[in-house]
């Protein structure tokens, strides 16, 4: 989904001044990046794959964008299976908000224990017409709350993830470091070996074909 850059920082200065592939990732070990941080990554950020990898591939994707979702079923399994698993793609997912939905669904994703975060990011994908309020949904809180259930997650679990302003500005922080550092205004944006791609997410086939490249070369 992409949005131009007055509307995405709106939504960042909004919610500042506020305070504010589940089948696929079941069998991977995300990583949480910590003393010693790989290339191209940060502290805190939800990986797969092995750092020693040939490509780093980051996504900056949001829960309520719908391009990401398709993304996240049509290509991300072909990836994970072709690529990361394969040792030759290390992977970085970074949340960028495009509304102000996403910063709690995302805080939801980050109480997950470590190894489940990328299945809870593939269950809001997968379930955007039950909490996105572009669906039409007018209680998000309510919604996320019933989905978190499927989690085994509490309401009051849920509402103290969504409350917790730490990770609310840990979101902020890195939606402004991906503005500064890579100019992203839209979500998919893949970023391969420090390269932006354009914002909307890659076909299969040109995906592969960039990727193929890159590793002829190593």
């Amino acid at each position: 989904m992409s949005r131009n850059q007055v509307l995405i920082g709106i939504v960042v200065l909004a919610l500042l001044a506020l305070g504010v592939g589940y089948y696929y990732y079941e069998k991977s070990s995300p990583t949480e990046v910590a003393a010693a941080v790989p290339a191209g990554a940060v502290p805190g950020d939800r990986t797969l794959g092995a750092s020693s990898a040939p490509i780093t591939l980051i996504e900056y994707a949001a829960p309520m964008c719908p391009h990401c979702a398709r993304f996240n079923a049509d290509i991300i399994p072909l990836l994970k299976s072709n690529y990361i698993d394969t040792g030759k793609v290390f992977y970085i997912f970074r949340v960028f908000p495009i509304g102000a939905a996403d910063v709690p669904a995302e805080a939801l994703a980050r109480c997950q224990p470590a190894d489940n975060y990328f299945q809870f990011i593939d269950l809001l994908f997968r379930n955007q017409a039950k909490w996105d309020p572009e669906y039409g949904v007018t209680d998000v809180h309510g919604a996320l709350v019933s989905l978190s259930r499927i989690a085994g997650m509490s309401a009051g679990q849920v509402d103290a993830c969504m409350n917790n302003q730490d990770e609310q500005k840990r979101i902020m922080a890195v939606a402004q470091d991906a503005s500064a550092r890579y100019g992203v205004t839209g979500t998919p944006t893949l970023v391969i070996n420090g390269e932006v791609q354009e914002a909307g997410g890659m076909p299969w086939s040109v995906l592969k074909s960039k990727l193929d490249s890159l590793l002829a070369k190593k």
